[in-house]
């Protein structure tokens, strides 16, 4: 534990970005970008998908974002519960959660809480509060609410998907975890920002929030361009992420994303115009890539840092 808390208080302090597990040369070392205001314009998270293929326990996906230097950790629910099965106390791992300086930004999880289906929804619903329960347990004030079981269908009504929006707001009231509006780029339905800015809107709720991807962007054919119309001081998390010319957008798929600028998204001015939207939340890595996955995990994740620093540092200069 001392180890770990010495190199990110080092990291912090000085600014310098972890990769692959070894040191920064001179010329490579720099502190982060800053804002306007003198302060990082963001934070930095690691979704544990990016190491997923590596099959670690969520007490090894924390240590290993905190000794690669992120400020939070997005976990997937299905390794909250396997934690939890085994016997593991959410207690306690919140506590080293803090001890390590981290914060649990947001958390993936798949209920169908807008199903068409009355009878499923009431279930995806019900499954919502309960990883909503797990994630507070955890210290954490928000989940990922993706268009699972709607994202096979066209033309649903999309003031009955805010309707269904606005029930899962509510479950986040009693819970205190905030259900953040997540696209799915292949979705027919919510896979588009224009489509989830129109059902947040709907929803007519205080909390409503998105979830955006730039990958997932791409995918549903949303142009970036859209980012300067939404609010970002309302969007806790984005996630980070870039893909590469070939295979083209209608064969892309996740496992084909790449470290921000190591593909062809405009990650300069998606920055920037997020930065300008007032956003000032997470950049969480969501990645799938399979190569990556055969590489150490601590390299990947710390590799993923310094590229999303790097991004920021050439897009806010």
């Amino acid at each position: 534990m001392t180890d770990t808390i010495s190199r990110r208080q080092m990291f912090a302090r000085g600014g310098v970005c972890l990769a692959a597990g070894m040191a920064m040369t001179a010329n490579s070392e720099s502190a982060d970008c800053k804002g306007e205001t003198g302060e990082r314009p963001f934070r930095y998270c690691l979704n544990t998908g990016t190491i997923m293929g590596h099959k670690l326990s969520l007490q090894q996906e924390v240590e290993l974002a905190a000794k690669a230097g992120y400020d939070g950790i997005e976990p997937w629910i299905r390794n909250i519960q396997r934690h939890v099965e085994a016997g593991g106390s959410l207690a306690d791992l919140k506590k080293r959660i803090a001890e390590l300086g981290l914060k649990v930004e947001s958390a993936i999880g798949f209920p169908r809480w807008a199903d068409e289906d009355d009878a499923v929804r009431a279930k995806g619903l019900e499954d919502l509060q309960r990883d909503m329960e797990l994630i507070a347990r955890l210290g954490g004030t928000h989940i990922a609410a993706p268009p699972a079981g709607i994202n096979r269908t066209a033309g649903i009504d999309l003031r009955k998907i805010a309707e269904r929006y606005r029930a899962a707001l509510e479950l986040g009231r009693k819970t205190g975890v905030v259900p953040q509006l997540e696209i799915w780029g292949s979705a027919k339905t919510l896979g588009t920002v224009a489509e989830a800015a129109f059902v947040a809107i709907a929803a007519d709720r205080p909390d409503a929030c998105l979830l955006l991807d730039a990958y997932h962007m791409y995918k549903g054919g949303s142009d970036f361009n859209g980012l300067k119309l939404l609010n970002g001081a309302a969007m806790h998390c984005f996630h980070i992420n870039d893909y590469p010319a070939d295979p083209p957008r209608e064969t892309i798929s996740d496992a084909d994303r790449v470290y921000p600028g190591d593909g062809v998204a405009p990650m300069d001015s998606i920055i920037r115009d997020l930065y300008a939207t007032g956003f000032r939340g997470a950049l969480s890595l969501e990645l799938f890539n399979r190569e990556y996955w055969k590489r150490e995990a601590l390299s990947v994740a710390a590799t993923g840092l310094e590229k999303i620093k790097a991004a920021v540092r050439k897009a806010l200069p």
